[in-house]
């Protein structure tokens, strides 16, 4: 009898499809979208390795924990564009002294409005590219 139920359940349990809804509603869509632009340069190994690390906290960690950054971009973007900018080891300590920066004090940098929302504006500099003289 039992068999014959199962047999009978199977095509129903091949055909379904998964009922995820995310635990913590609907205060993950409020994060503000981002576009980082892309490098042309190949990324090292380890840049590579932060880039996937990044894209961890980005997607998996921060919907969770929710936006915090009181920055735009935000800190973990910063860090991106800078070690795709600056490669590795000057966007990863340029990265970290930002995330040293995130906090409540006075704000002493530019402003910018985004979606209505006051946000400090500290964009990684340019790449300075070597003259060919």
């Amino acid at each position: 009898m039992r068999f014959k139920l199962l047999l009978l359940l199977l095509p129903f349990c091949l055909h379904a499809q998964p009922g995820y809804f995310e635990p913590w509603g609907k205060d993950a869509d409020l994060a503000i979208k981002q576009t980082i632009s892309e490098s042309s340069q190949p990324l090292s190994p380890l840049g590579t390795l932060a880039e996937k690390l990044i894209w961890f906290h980005q997607n998996v960690i921060s919907p969770v924990d929710g936006p915090r950054s009181h920055y735009r971009p935000s800190s973990s973007n910063y860090m991106l564009e800078a070690i795709r900018t600056h490669g590795f080891l000057k966007g990863y300590v340029m990265g970290c002294d930002r995330l040293l920066r995130e906090n409540e004090e006075p704000w002493v940098y530019r402003t910018r409005f985004v979606d209505g929302a006051l946000f400090k504006w500290d964009p990684p500099p340019p790449h300075k590219q070597q003259r060919t003289d």
